[in-house]
């Protein structure tokens, strides 16, 4: 008698799933060290120490870190050793899901109106930043979730090694394209059954419609995810399509099989600015982004 579930209540394993709420101030405290780095572009000495900060933070939490390294190549410019980081939870489960983000900065800030000032010191908060603090934070949160499937957390680097913006399009993506061909080798004992990528989650006001290029590639998975911001009353997430198809790290995944969708804020106003700083950024929207995060992959099977 002394285990029975007292009356009225359920087993715990029979319990819905609850959502996560992050700490607005620790989320905003970790995006503010990130960006005290300074621009962390690839190859770069910046980079290098956001790996260390990373890995110091995931490890400290007990999760398994490994590198992805490949070399990143740009026309007339030198190859880059890269790598993207994969953090793991329930590593030997064959079936898994991906959260994801690049965190990489520009080398340049295309977006300001004197191209004198583009290369100026460029941080990159929001675009970049923003994702690798909120899957900080969701990291104190992941031993505390019933998890039927593998978790990876993965920084893509070379998303954004653009020294030229008029480059061909092809030279994008670099880390989420090396992670699509690495996941064809293994597909025997692995299985990707969807990737949530994050993009631009905290700026001031944000609003998240739905992708269009996530719904060309992944139309369930949006509905799945959209679905749940609307049981949670997650407002940010709105009904709308997003003004334009966006093109990022979750189409070489659509194309190396896995079924993947962008959670992004294009309207976001300091895109590619200098002003892409921590004070131009806000906690609120990524609280809602956890909690959406946080019942998908518990209700993953």
């Amino acid at each position: 008698a002394g285990d029975a579930a007292p009356a009225g209540d359920k087993p715990a394993a029979d319990k819905p799933a609850a959502p996560v709420t992050i700490d607005e101030e620790r989320v905003m405290k970790y995006l503010d060290a990130i960006c005290a780095i300074g621009p962390r572009i690839s190859g770069t000495e910046g980079m290098t120490k956001q790996q260390k900060l990373i890995e110091k933070h995931f490890t400290g939490l007990g999760a398994k870190v490994r590198y992805q390294k490949f070399t990143g190549k740009q026309p007339r410019k030198k190859p880059v050793e890269m790598a993207n980081m994969i953090v793991s939870y329930n590593p030997d489960a064959e079936r898994r899901v991906i959260l994801c983000c690049h965190y990489d900065t520009r080398p340049i800030a295309d977006q300001e109106n004197n191209p004198k000032r583009w290369k100026e010191p460029f941080v990159s908060a929001n675009d970049g930043g923003s994702g690798v603090a909120l899957l900080m934070e969701l990291g104190h949160h992941m031993k505390g979730l019933k998890l039927n499937v593998g978790v990876d957390f993965v920084f893509f680097d070379g998303e954004e090694y653009i020294h030229d913006p008029s480059e061909d399009e092809s030279y994008y993506f670099l880390g989420s394209r090396h992670f699509a061909r690495e996941y064809a080798k293994i597909r025997k004992t692995t299985k990707y059954t969807g990737a949530i990528l994050l993009d631009m989650i905290a700026g001031k006001g944000a609003e998240f419609p739905m992708e269009q290029n996530s719904v060309i590639h992944a139309s369930k998975l949006v509905r799945e995810v959209w679905d749940i911001a609307a049981e949670l009353k997650c407002d940010a997430f709105t009904k709308g399509m997003s003004k334009v198809a966006v093109n990022d790290d979750h189409i070489p995944l659509n194309e190396g099989g896995i079924p993947a969708i962008d959670i992004i804020d294009f309207e976001y106003p300091h895109w590619h600015k200098l002003t892409d700083v921590p004070k131009n950024c806000s906690a609120k929207p990524m609280v809602q982004v956890a909690k959406v995060l946080s019942i998908w992959i518990q209700r993953q099977k």
